[in-house]
């Protein structure tokens, strides 16, 4: 990599690192302010922008909308020809702008203000036209953009994007938002996976390998090969589990040169074997899996015996 090539991007993230550092100011009457006009609110956040603060404003709406708090977006252009339809009564309106004084902004605001909803500014300029005429004042103001001509908006995003995410978690934690909220509103890919899938989703497509304990190693083998897990579990007439035979079991007994027709399963089972609820997430058999350096868990409910979780599992379901 040529040295200036190395030296234009240290700088960058250097100034946007001092820039995010310097917000720290910011968070004050007028953001706690902000905090709880949208806590209190019984309606939504409408957030807007114009030009690269409008992608922002994208951003924090798709944030809080995963975090909790009912958003939208509404392009600030757009707005001023029809969406301001979209902005109910009782909704805070977020405007984000770096100069806070785009034609489009100075048009905007008076409209909202109209209506009577509480305006957020989230302004670069603190002495600008929507910073005077919002309710509060949520300032992102920066020494200067990364652009070495001072134009391109990059680290005044950035500081838009710190200050959205601050008011999310905010809201989030006044709210309570919890494990399992969070879960309702990511279903979808990996992350959803982790948060909802349980052991029994998986566990219940699987076979269910088992043999009594005073059944022949013969029948053990035949099991194991049958529902090909490289697992049984060794169970009672009651189904409840007494232990589990692996293939590595298996192994380590022929290497004793034992008499292979007379062992029963209870002789070479292991007796406490790793287990897991069926009501478990699936990700914290991960967990206990990478911990002990096994390939599978026996699951259990109140000490029966349910079935087989495998490595393959969480595999194909892509949570490792």
């Amino acid at each position: 990599m040529p040295a200036a090539v190395k030296q234009i991007a240290l700088r960058t993230i250097d100034l946007e690192a001092r820039s995010i550092e310097g917000l720290s100011a910011f968070i004050d009457e007028g953001f706690e302010n902000a905090v709880t006009s949208i806590a209190k609110s019984r309606g939504r956040v409408v957030v807007s922008g114009i030009g690269k603060s409008a992608i922002i404003a994208q951003k924090i709406a798709a944030t809080l909308n995963s975090t909790g708090t009912p958003s939208l977006f509404m392009h600030a252009a757009d707005a001023i020809h029809g969406d301001l339809g979209m902005i109910q009564q009782d909704d805070v309106v977020v405007v984000i702008s770096k100069s806070g004084e785009s034609p489009e902004i100075k048009m905007l605001i008076p409209l909202v203000r109209n209506f009577g909803n509480i305006i957020i500014a989230m302004a670069g300029n603190p002495d600008s036209f929507l910073a005077k005429n919002a309710n509060y004042l949520i300032n992102t103001s920066v020494a200067q953009e990364a652009c070495p001509n001072n134009l391109a908006p990059t680290t005044s995003t950035t500081a838009q994007m710190v200050m959205g995410d601050a008011l999310a978690i905010c809201l989030m934690e006044l709210k309570g938002f919890q494990i399992d909220d969070f879960a309702k509103f990511h279903p979808g890919g990996t992350l959803g996976k982790k948060l909802y899938l349980r052991v029994a989703d998986l566990c219940a497509d699987n076979e269910k390998p088992q043999v009594l304990a005073n059944q022949s190693l013969k029948e053990v083998i035949m099991e194991m090969t049958k529902k090909r897990l490289g697992v049984t579990a060794v169970v009672d007439d009651s189904e409840n589990l007494l232990g589990i035979i692996t293939d590595g079991d298996l192994r380590r007994m022929l290497e004793k040169n034992a008499d292979i027709n007379t062992i029963k399963a209870e002789a070479i089972m292991t007796k406490t074997p790793k287990t897991i609820g069926e009501n478990e997430l699936a990700v914290n058999a991960l967990d206990l899996l990478r911990k002990h350096e096994i390939s599978q868990l026996a699951v259990t409910e109140n000490g029966k015996y349910v079935g087989i979780i495998h490595l393959h599992d969480l595999i194909r379901e892509g949570l490792i």
